[in-house]
């Protein structure tokens, strides 16, 4: 994976299992916020599963696409495109029916300063799309961050685990999710939600995080100590499959990887594989957001790129100047403030 392309070819390869559920998976695919970090990928991966599976279905990938040739580049790779703003009352309405729903659309960075359009984003507008999509089978991208902060060496929250959002950014992704519980249970719509947390790509997440500090001499902070990751990939094939388990009430599922991972031992890998020196500051917190996947693990296999290929491929990438989204995840956050 040393090229756009090549890294857009193996996000876009669908396991047998995802091709095995497609199969069986009735009716369109309609994907709600297709333009983000993981839209793409995933609209791409449905299409050959899809393809594959044989079913004839179709994939309509929706958003606003103000990246000039978004649109279009999708349609190339066999999707078919609508633009559209969700917010809009008049076009939420005009969107074409089908049978399955995946819900992409979030509000994270910029949201500290900016709460009022936050909660509107996160919590109020699912409750739209889950009005109009009654009738659907709903897949919605949520995030671990519903989660307290909790014990490095305890596992992990697991999906039955109280929430206790840090912040207002996840108190409205867990407004997200009870909006949603609330819809499914009133009109009967199977519904499930993904926790996902820190899902990496050689263009964004935690490794590219810790690398481009390194490359820039920059101290690498690891008072937030431990962190779970997971392939993208995994991630947008779990979200697609967990539309057959969708339910009433939600299914609902944490994503990431099985280890919990030490900042500093991710930082120095990478510096070893950048060829640069590693400056460790701060104290170790007894405490981080993690989560526990051993539920989707069991479901749906583990991840086919596992953190050792994750590190090399990264450093390889940032090695060669392969281009970035230009989004910091913040995982050292504590305060909740994104």
């Amino acid at each position: 994976m040393r090229t756009v392309d090549e890294l857009e070819r193996t996000l876009a390869t669908p396991s047998a299992g995802l091709v095995a559920d497609l199969a069986a998976l009735e009716g369109d695919i309609l994907v709600l916020g297709a333009a983000g970090k993981l839209g793409p990928s995933l609209v791409r991966l449905a299409v050959n599963g899809v393809e594959q599976a044989g079913t004839g279905a179709r994939v309509t990938a929706v958003s606003r696409f103000t990246t000039p040739g978004s649109a279009e580049q999708l349609e190339a790779a066999g999707a078919h495109t609508v633009t559209a703003d969700l917010t809009d009352e008049t076009s939420l309405a005009g969107l074409p029916d089908a049978a399955n729903v995946v819900f992409l659309v979030g509000a994270k960075f910029g949201s500290d300063g900016n709460e009022a359009a936050t909660w509107h984003t996160n919590t109020y507008l699912p409750g739209r799309v889950a009005e109009r999509f009654s009738g659907s089978r709903i897949s919605a991208l949520s995030t671990g961050n519903v989660y307290p902060l909790v014990p490095v060496d305890g596992g992990g929250s697991r999906e039955g685990d109280a929430p206790a959002p840090v912040g207002e950014y996840a108190m409205s992704c867990l407004g997200r999710e009870r909006v949603l519980e609330a819809m499914a249970r009133r009109n009967g719509t199977p519904t499930a939600i993904i926790r996902l947390n820190y899902a990496v790509e050689m263009r964004y997440g935690v490794l590219v995080d810790l690398g481009q500090q390194i490359l820039a001499g920059e101290p690498i902070d690891v008072t937030t100590g431990a962190v779970n990751l997971v392939w993208q990939g995994y991630a947008n094939e779990v979200t697609l499959r967990a539309l057959r388990h969708a339910d009433v009430p939600p299914f609902v599922l944490n994503v990431t990887g099985a280890q919990t991972l030490r900042v500093r031992d991710l930082a120095l890998a990478l510096g070893e594989r950048l060829g640069r020196d590693v400056e460790l500051v701060g104290s170790e917190a007894d405490t981080a957001l993690l989560s526990d996947a051993t539920a989707s693990h069991e479901e749906f296999g583990e991840p086919a790129i596992g953190v050792e290929a994750l590190l090399d491929h990264t450093a390889a990438w940032l090695t060669a100047g392969g281009p970035v989204h230009g989004k910091p995840t913040k995982f050292q956050r504590r305060d909740g403030k994104f």
